[in-house]
């Protein structure tokens, strides 16, 4: 998990105007272009301006969807999908329980990719949060973004504020120990298997007790 701006199962769900399609395509063709660009010269030398041109787009509109160049790498369509996921579960079923199906259901969904995000840019992605000091740098500004979602998630499941104590150090645990687990993925050279390491780490917590 990490920062999102939006969501596949919302838009599958729903009819999308012309508007937000042309949105979904701008987004998707910044994203390509990005990561295009950093196979064939690195993070470092790509610019805005280079991602613009690739994406057929102006550098205004590449900020208008993405504040900053590491934006690009860290914004992913999965957040809001485990959201999503933990509400179908059933009601009574342990929190922590409930989390490791979720996540569980998301990473495949990730890993299977799409046209667009799919397992090579996942990797490169992972690579870049590891390596690159200014990614890595913004993905600990960002992960109060996915960790208000995820606040927002268990407290709907356990009864409780999502701005209790109890809840904001859960999830915000929870967010840690993941990123922990997908930086020892790309360490390892991406040889294991990532839902496998999630669903270890996951188990190494107690459950969110319920009010």
């Amino acid at each position: 998990m990490s920062t999102a701006r939006t969501s596949p199962v919302p838009e599958a769900a729903r009819p999308l105007g012309l508007r937000e399609r042309k949105k979904i395509k701008t987004r998707h063709a910044i994203r390509r272009a990005t990561y295009a660009l950093v196979r064939e010269q690195g993070y470092d030398a790509t610019t805005v301006e280079q991602i613009a041109e690739r994406a057929e787009v102006s550098p205004s509109t590449v900020f208008r969807y993405f504040p900053t160049k590491e934006d690009i790498v860290l914004t992913d369509e999965y957040d809001p999908v485990v959201e999503d996921l933990l509400r179908v579960r059933p009601a009574g079923e342990p929190v922590l329980e409930s989390l490791r199906w979720a996540i569980s259901k998301a990473t495949a969904q990730a890993l299977a990719g799409d046209p667009d995000f799919g397992p090579d840019e996942m990797m490169l992605r992972v690579r870049l949060m590891a390596d690159v000091p200014a990614v890595r740098s913004r993905l600990l500004e960002s992960m109060s973004v996915t960790g208000r979602l995820l606040r927002r998630a268990l407290a709907e499941r356990t009864g409780r504020d999502e701005n209790d104590l109890e809840v904001r150090v859960y999830a915000m645990g929870l967010m840690g120990a993941l990123l922990e687990a997908t930086l020892y993925w790309a360490e390892g050279d991406f040889r294991q298997d990532l839902p496998e390491l999630l669903d270890r780490t996951l188990a190494t917590f107690k459950d969110l007790p319920r009010r």
